[in-house]
């Protein structure tokens, strides 16, 4: 087997760890120290964090969404597929050679998207990209670590939390989803999601899609199309 040849390294804003571009003849990899983030094998559950949030917004007119984390651009490939011509699709990414991994190394994975007219790229953090508008977003897509439990950066924690969940609510329009990608189940988020106002729905994906691989969850969280006395304020 050939060895993994490495790229590129990026720092992440805000935190001390290092992500690191890897090649293996034609297979990329991004890994953070021993875990491996992303593969450009295994894109089917990337893809399915797009295809299950656009299935109950996307034929919306003018839809917008908002993509938390560019990666290998799977999703936002999978999005763009799914969306009108008239959608707008914002990705909002922190590392900015992750952008530039897009456009060079990685452009045969990641296809035209980053470029498309439809789409606006922010080199930003998320969180703070969420809290800026009210009511901006039919979907907001989150897979900027391995889940709720913030594995690349600790500040990434501060989405999952009450606070950044009821954030999340106020920058859906009603009937919107919050999309979120983990490599694991986790019931507290579950709960977590149901408090802050959502009706969420969980659903099991396989890495590779109907080809198998590891078990992902993705949670499709939606803002009812009106407010509800189950909503509460976070803590």
């Amino acid at each position: 087997m050939k060895p993994w040849v490495l790229l590129d390294t990026a720092a992440i804003p805000g935190s001390t760890e290092v992500l690191r571009l890897l090649q293996r003849g034609s297979e990329f990899s991004i890994q953070l120290g021993h875990n491996e983030l992303m593969n450009s094998r295994l894109s089917g559950s990337e893809e399915a964090l797009a295809d299950l949030a656009c299935a109950r917004i996307g034929a919306r007119a003018g839809a917008r969404l908002l993509v938390g984390g560019l990666g290998m651009g799977f999703t936002l490939a999978a999005a763009l597929a799914a969306l009108r011509p008239d959608a707008e699709v914002v990705v909002a990414e922190l590392v900015p050679q992750v952008v530039a991994w897009a456009r060079g190394p990685l452009a045969a994975i990641c296809g035209p998207g980053p470029d498309d007219p439809r789409v606006r790229l922010r080199q930003d953090d998320v969180a703070r990209v969420i809290r800026e508008r009210p009511l901006a977003y039919d979907a907001i897509l989150l897979d900027v670590d391995n889940g709720p439990d913030g594995l690349t950066r600790p500040a990434n924690d501060r989405l999952y939390d009450g606070e950044g969940l009821a954030a999340a609510l106020a920058a859906l329009r009603p009937g919107g989803v919050l999309a979120v990608w983990s490599a694991a189940p986790d019931g507290s988020f579950t709960q977590r999601l149901r408090r802050i106002g959502f009706a969420v729905e969980e659903v099991g994906v396989r890495a590779n899609g109907k080809g198998g691989g590891a078990r992902h969850t993705i949670w499709l969280a939606t803002r009812p199309l009106r407010a509800t006395s189950s909503a509460r304020r976070p803590a």
